[in-house]
């Protein structure tokens, strides 16, 4: 019996990897030039870590975590999201003694049960950023525009929209709640079991719900019971992405879905699939939650996956190609045309050499299917002349140069 993937799971490789790799880069660029450092947590936690963060009443906790006992018998989580980790490893390192504020990238797997659909897997790839010791909404605008830039460096931005929320601080926000739970109290028998679930555990979730939508027509908003702090941050926030020319609207039926969220949160959403790429938020209570003194922290998650799917969807060309293939048509002239490959290599080329002893025309074949731009034969003749052999494949133009690295590269440039 053959062994096949895990269902929720993918094996990335030949042109779908090149937009991972694309999209990897354009994230480090970025962050670097933001000056984010990165930080690498591990793949599993204590379950606690999780249940105490994200909420035991969310759906990610309650339904999706991939947990198990270890042989100490311990609760293991594999990680469902990385903020939690981040911020643990934020309060056991110590990184509030460093100067404020300390701002994190991170890039990997993630997992989570979850129902399978187009860009949504059980093993999945998260990239984000988070800032911590900046209560200031400069600290959002910074988080946004390190999403903007990225999403404008992969060619996917105008294919997205900013939308944003806020969800009040912890007064405003139980003022909310008590109106909110008043208003469903006669009508949540009738709505879905997830809602009746949420209406007791985390009754904002029901805002998202995509069930009971009549139910939800004239349900109050959180932006309507808003303190006056958390209305002038909002305003502040607004603001600044006009001032920096970011188009955003204003989506009330935002909360996410983490009970660590306050204030402002928000999502890029495509504007033809029906998804999210990402999103993220203001969490100024989490640090203080698991052990650390109170930080004002903000950051945003997107899902890798997702935008390698637009990214596919766009149908960008991001193949790579050989710049050189070596075609030798022996053994001597395989070791000698191995020493200027590497030369080749150093100086930045993509080269490639035959190691199955194929016949000459073989060799082209091959050469051609690898889609490289030019060929370089060395036979007897060329051994003996102390020449190559260029051949650009997209041309057919063929002739010679002595053998050395930097003369093939300069005829290389001419052709």
């Amino acid at each position: 019996m053959n062994i096949t993937k895990q269902k929720g799971t993918k094996d990335i490789m030949f042109k779908e990897v090149n937009y991972w790799q694309k999209f990897e880069s354009v994230i480090k660029e970025v962050c670097d030039s933001h000056n984010f450092s990165e930080i690498r947590v591990p793949t599993f936690e204590a379950t606690e870590l999780f249940s105490r963060s994200v909420g035991d009443g969310t759906d990610i906790v309650t339904k999706e975590m991939y947990t198990f006992k270890d042989r100490g018998d311990r609760s293991i989580t594999l990680r469902p999201e990385f903020t939690a980790g981040v911020v643990r490893a934020y309060v056991e390192n110590g990184l509030s003694s460093r100067p404020s504020p300390v701002k994190l990238w991170y890039a990997g797997p993630v997992f989570r049960y979850e129902k399978m659909q187009k860009g949504r897997y059980r093993e999945f790839r998260q990239f984000g950023v988070e800032i911590f010791g900046s209560s200031s909404y400069l600290a959002d605008i910074e988080s946004i525009t390190v999403a903007k830039e990225i999403l404008e460096k992969l060619g996917i931005y105008d294919d997205l929209k900013l939308k944003i929320n806020s969800i009040g601080c912890k007064e405003c926000r139980a003022k909310y709640i008590e109106t909110l739970r008043e208003y469903l109290k006669d009508k949540i028998d009738n709505m879905c079991d997830d809602c009746k679930v949420r209406y007791e555990k985390n009754i904002m979730r029901i805002i998202d719900c995509k069930e009971d939508l009549e139910v939800k027509k004239e349900m109050p908003m959180i932006t309507d019971y808003l303190c006056e702090d958390c209305k002038k941050d909002f305003e502040n926030l607004q603001n600044g992405l006009k001032n920096l020319g970011i188009e955003y609207e204003i989506d009330k039926k935002i909360v996410r879905g983490l009970d660590y969220y306050n204030k402002a949160v928000f999502e890029f959403a495509s504007k033809d699939l029906d998804l999210s790429v990402g999103g993220g938020g203001r969490y100024d209570l989490l640090v203080d939650m698991l052990g650390g003194a109170k930080t004002p922290a903000t950051g945003f998650a997107f899902g890798m996956d997702r935008i390698v799917l637009l990214l596919e969807e766009k149908g960008m060309s991001i193949d790579k190609r050989p710049d050189i293939f070596f075609i030798a048509s022996n053994g001597d002239a395989y070791f000698k045309a191995s020493i200027l490959q590497n030369k080749l290599r150093k100086m930045g080329l993509i080269t490639d050499i035959d190691i199955c002893e194929r016949s000459f025309s073989s060799q082209m074949k091959y050469a051609s299917k690898i889609n490289a731009r030019f060929v370089i034969i060395i036979g007897e003749d060329e051994i003996k002349n102390n020449i190559v052999t260029i051949k650009n494949l997209d041309t057919g133009n063929q002739f010679t140069a002595d053998f050395d690295a930097s003369v093939i590269m300069k005829s290389i440039e001419i052709m």
